[in-house]
């Protein structure tokens, strides 16, 4: 479903139609939108978000991130918006296995991935917990008082990740902190399905824009690594 072949790549978050097209343009292979109805800072509307959408090209994958903890706004994404893949952000106390278990039962044929936070061993039970409902994950950093996964501009244990790369069957996305100088290092330590970048490709920390040059800098970088 999500390529095995060669390494994916996942850009954050976009924020325009043109942003977005300039993205699928360099091969980025899943192009993330933070979607909501304005819980949290930088979350666009749906009809915003189906804008932004419209701009990303059939190679690249449509992804909606959600931070909500409420099953219902999930299900509003899901249900308003042409999507590929549903990304679930949301801290685990306030989402766990079994409210993701729900979504899943309403929306059966949508993809979903789970973003997991990556501390120490209590990770690797998390991440095969979600792994049983959903088909693909992504490990990041994470501040434990925060209600979110990632989007820290921070690394963690890449060991640790591998762990966790070993321990499941579904394709594993790693983030946290990623950009072009040390994603290579990361495949290599982790040997992940796919990486994702956000802070680390924007033009600079805080601006939410991309720098396209850093982001074909990424690119690159992440298609040529070996595992």
């Amino acid at each position: 479903m999500f390529g095995a072949c060669r390494m994916i790549v996942q850009i954050y978050e976009v924020t325009s139609a043109a942003e977005a097209a300039a993205l699928s343009a360099l091969g980025v292979d899943h192009i993330g939108v933070l979607v909501g109805p304005g819980e949290f800072p930088r979350e666009q509307p749906v009809a915003r978000a189906a804008e932004i959408f419209a701009g990303i090209s059939r190679d690249s994958k449509r992804c909606a991130l959600s931070l909500s903890g409420d099953v219902a706004v999930i299900a509003e994404i899901v249900a308003r918006l042409a999507l590929d893949i549903l990304h679930l952000g949301a801290a685990p106390d306030l989402l766990d296995a079994e409210k993701v278990r729900h979504v899943k039962r309403i929306f059966p044929a949508v993809p979903i991935m789970r973003s997991v936070p990556v501390m120490d061993e209590t990770s690797i039970e998390l991440a095969e917990e979600y792994a049983s409902v959903v088909d693909m994950l992504l490990l990041d950093s994470c501040d434990p008082a925060d209600r979110q996964i990632g989007a820290l501009g921070i690394t963690h244990n890449w060991e640790l990740d591998r762990r966790i790369v070993e321990s499941v069957s579904i394709p594993v996305i790693i983030a946290g902190g990623l950009g072009p100088d040390n994603v290579a290092d990361a495949i290599r330590v982790s040997r992940p399905a796919g990486v994702d970048s956000k802070t680390r490709t924007d033009k600079s920390y805080g601006t939410h824009t991309k720098d396209l040059s850093k982001v074909r800098a990424f690119v690159e970088a992440a298609r040529a690594a070996r595992l």
